[in-house]
């Protein structure tokens, strides 16, 4: 869809891609259907080098929320018992004299390296697979909720890395990645996006951030990321998620005033694809062009939330 489209249009298109009921008027799991037992099997055969990156950012105060996006703040980390308060003999009376360290932690399931469950947004008043709305309550997310791919997320990974094949170190904020762009990345990387498969887009904007050591709008703001025609490219490559290493997988400032994050309306709750955000892949990237190979074996499971609409993740890309 090019050019300038309205809310009208965001809406047909979630319906015209609907997937709902493809796997039966009861499934939860949407796109990761897509991943049979053999493409895991075939996935773990990617280990060759038993090389292992972390492509979850740390939990802390330093993280990329600064206020943007409202109820979402940078984790708080709290210490519960300490080293100096066993010391001080403030743990003498406990039983056997234990003495010991614990904490705890304080944070949205969105705020740093996180999947979107296919709760997290509507299309009209329905969630994926056609679930309404007023099932995700106070109470969490009665349909859809993360809990249910705490078994799911693995198998063959992809990294396009749209900022090299561009020749430059980040994409500028606003640069919207199309179905073109997608297509000559996996020309240029020798790397075919498959059924069933974990793509991670790297635009570089996280890694100029970080180097810049200012996150400024990052979590929120202006970025690069996908076009809204590339609803159409998910859809017909049958992927299981799709990944970034931006705050919100899309291009900002999106494509229309009149729908906030037009993609997520119809790849969430139309397609059932959930959605991986803010992926550190330097290290990832920089294996990836050393060595010409860019799938890898990937796992990145979520927190066992009961009826939560995203968790954090610490995924992990083996070579």
């Amino acid at each position: 869809m090019g050019g300038k489209f309205t809310k009208k249009d965001v809406i047909e298109k979630g319906h015209k891609l609907s997937r709902w009921g493809k796997w039966g008027p009861d499934d939860e799991c949407g796109a990761t259907n897509f991943i049979e037992p053999e493409d895991i099997v075939a996935a773990a055969k990617l280990i060759r080098k038993g090389k292992v990156f972390s492509l979850g950012l740390p939990l802390d105060n330093n993280g990329p929320q600064s206020g943007l996006f409202g109820q979402r703040w940078n984790p708080i980390h709290t210490m519960l018992a300490t080293g100096t308060d066993a010391l001080a003999g403030n743990q003498d009376q406990l039983p056997n004299n234990l003495r010991y360290a614990d904490d705890a932690i304080n944070l949205p399931t969105q705020t740093a390296t996180q999947w979107d469950a296919l709760a997290h947004v509507f299309l009209e008043d329905k969630m994926w697979n056609g679930y309404d709305a007023s099932l995700v309550d106070s109470f969490g997310a009665h349909k859809c909720g993360i809990e249910k791919f705490r078994d799911r997320m693995v198998g063959r990974g992809v990294l396009l890395d749209i900022a090299r094949c561009k020749n430059t170190m980040f994409l500028e904020d606003g640069y919207a990645i199309t179905n073109a762009d997608l297509d000559a990345a996996m020309d240029s990387l020798s790397v075919e996006v498959r059924r069933g498969d974990f793509v991670i887009i790297r635009t570089g904007q996280m890694e100029q951030r970080l180097k810049s050591n200012d996150w400024g709008g990052y979590a929120g703001g202006d970025a690069p990321g996908l076009a809204f025609e590339t609803c159409d490219w998910v859809c017909e490559r049958e992927i299981a998620a799709i990944c970034t290493d931006t705050w919100g997988i899309e291009v900002r400032p999106n494509e229309t005033d009149e729908a906030n994050q037009p993609f997520h309306w119809v790849s969430i709750p139309a397609l059932g694809v959930t959605h991986g955000e803010i992926f550190y892949v330097k290290e990832l990237a920089d294996d990836c062009a050393s060595d010409g190979v860019y799938e890898f074996f990937f796992c990145a499971p979520p927190l066992n939330i009961t009826k939560g609409t995203g968790s954090p993740i610490n995924p992990n890309a083996i070579k």
